[in-house]
């Protein structure tokens, strides 16, 4: 399998000398082309800084992490705000849609920021909206969507620009069961059909067992990782919860 991304040695550190925290303490890891990759760990751990540093959202103290043959911890603010466009997809557990839009506008808008033709807009927002089960309700605008049809339109417009890397954050934690497993599924199918990468932080250990692998945070550095291989999904739910039980709390608690 082909590496997409590669962190190496992340430190990130909060406050001065006598109030450190080290939110990252020197994390190594790497994510393939096609990978379904989740992240968890308890309230604190570290995980959703792990994210924000791999999404450009937030910097690190130290350390390099490569997206293809990127070295996003190089980059000045100019640079990576074109790299962030471009090669990098967002799903937010709020789903971030403009009210003021229809859902077809919505997913295209990405698109538009980059100036494509208006026919390439068109056919990349209706294959993305095929690919979710949303071809039917693109003239809508989100309010008059169920949570479910909502996330799925963020998940469309994360991917219609065939970004390097989807970043998901908590996805399913507005929804309910029946829509965070439709969700799940679509994922796979993504990773399946589309050979998308998806790197998402959760604290459901259900939602993480669609992933093909897991790293649990702990302190701010990677204290396990679970691969699923050919196993069962149920099979592997249960490992989860067998880490996620030494970590602390229960898996509805693992934030």
């Amino acid at each position: 399998m082909q590496t997409i991304l590669q962190a190496r040695g992340l430190k990130k550190y909060y406050g001065g000398r006598n109030d450190l925290t080290k939110a990252l303490d020197g994390i190594d890891f790497e994510v393939g082309i096609g990978e379904f990759v989740g992240i968890m760990g308890a309230s604190g751990s570290g995980k959703t800084t792990l994210l924000n540093c791999v999404s450009t959202i937030d910097t690190v103290t130290s350390g390099k992490i490569l997206i293809g043959e990127n070295d996003i911890t190089a980059m000045n603010q100019k640079a990576l705000s074109k790299f962030r466009r471009e090669s990098l997809g967002f799903i937010f557990q709020d789903y971030n849609l403009l009210d003021t839009l229809t859902a077809y506008e919505n997913i295209a808008l990405a698109l538009s920021i980059l100036r494509r033709p208006a026919k390439e807009i068109d056919a990349r927002v209706n294959e993305a909206a095929d690919a979710l089960g949303i071809a039917g309700e693109l003239a809508k605008y989100p309010y008059q969507m169920s949570g479910g049809q909502r996330q799925r339109v963020a998940v469309a417009r994360a991917i219609v620009t065939e970004p390097a890397i989807v970043m998901a954050d908590e996805p399913t934690g507005a929804l309910d069961s029946k829509s965070s497993k439709a969700l799940m599924e679509n994922f796979r199918r993504l990773v399946r059909e589309r050979n998308a990468t998806i790197l998402m932080v959760t604290h459901d250990a259900f939602s993480a067992s669609y992933c093909d692998r897991i790293l649990f945070i702990r302190d701010g550095r990677l204290y396990d990782e679970l691969v699923r291989g050919d196993e069962a999904r149920a099979r592997f739910f249960d490992r989860i919860i067998e880490v996620v039980s030494r970590i602390g709390g229960d898996a509805n608690d693992v934030g």
